[in-house]
Order: C-alpha cells, then sequence, then structure tokens
C-alpha cells in the first residue's frame, strides 16, 4: 500500500506543482500585458507631445518669418528714402556745377549770369567769317 500512497502523495504534489507554475505563468503574462499596454500608452503620449512640438514649432518659425518680412520691408521703404534723398542731393549738386560752368563759360541765361556776388558777368563775343 505504500507504494499506492507514495503514488498519490506524488501525483499530488505534481498537481501542486503544476498549478503553482500555472499561476506563475499567469502572473508572468499579465505583467508582460501590463508592461506592452503601459509601453503603448507611452509611446501615444510622446507620439502626441512631439506633434504638438512641432505645430509650435512651425508656428513660431511662421512668425518669426513673418516679422523677418516686415524688417525687410521697413527697411527697405527706409532704404528708398534715403536713396532718394542722396539723388536729390546729387541732382541738384550736378544742376549746381552745370550752372557754375554755363557761368564760367559765359553761357547763362534768364538772370543766371551774376557771379557769386550777385555782380553781373558780360561776356563780348565777335562774329568771325571764314
Amino acid at each position: 500500500m505504500a507504494s499506492h500512497d507514495q503514488s498519490f502523495r506524488a501525483g499530488e504534489a505534481t498537481g501542486r506543482a503544476e498549478e503553482k507554475g500555472n499561476r506563475a505563468t499567469d502572473t508572468v503574462k499579465e505583467r508582460a500585458r501590463e508592461a506592452r499596454d503601459k509601453t503603448y500608452e507611452t509611446g501615444q503620449h510622446a507620439k502626441e507631445n512631439t506633434a504638438e512640438k512641432a505645430h509650435e514649432t512651425r508656428e513660431k518659425a511662421s512668425e518669426t518669418a513673418e516679422a523677418a518680412k516686415d524688417k525687410t520691408y521697413e527697411g527697405k521703404e527706409k532704404t528708398k528714402g534715403v536713396v532718394q534723398q542722396t539723388g536729390d542731393k546729387v541732382k541738384n549738386m550736378a544742376q549746381k556745377t552745370a550752372d557754375t560752368v554755363k557761368s564760367a563759360f559765359g553761357m547763362a541765361h534768364n538772370g543766371e549770369d551774376k557771379d557769386k556776388a550777385g555782380h553781373e558777368q558780360t561776356t563780348t563775343y565777335r562774329e568771325t567769317k571764314y
């Protein structure tokens, strides 16, 4: 009978060990599922944060580009005014130079034949026949 009793106990021990192994396996599987779900959630959260940050970066870049465009336009307008003023000054200087040369060679007209002191200049022309 000892053999039957030992067989019975061995069967019980095997059953308990198998049950214990199944519980351990189930626990490991459950933890693996939880880890997988946690990893998925973390990945989704990171994906959402990345998309949000990318959108914010695009918005900031757009705002910066718009500000640069405005500054460029302002600078262009300012430069345009400076160039216009410079052009006017050069034109006036050239006109004064031309008037001075005309006056010096007696080519001035309409009261423009006065020197700097306001004295009228006279030039005598002789007709030469060939």
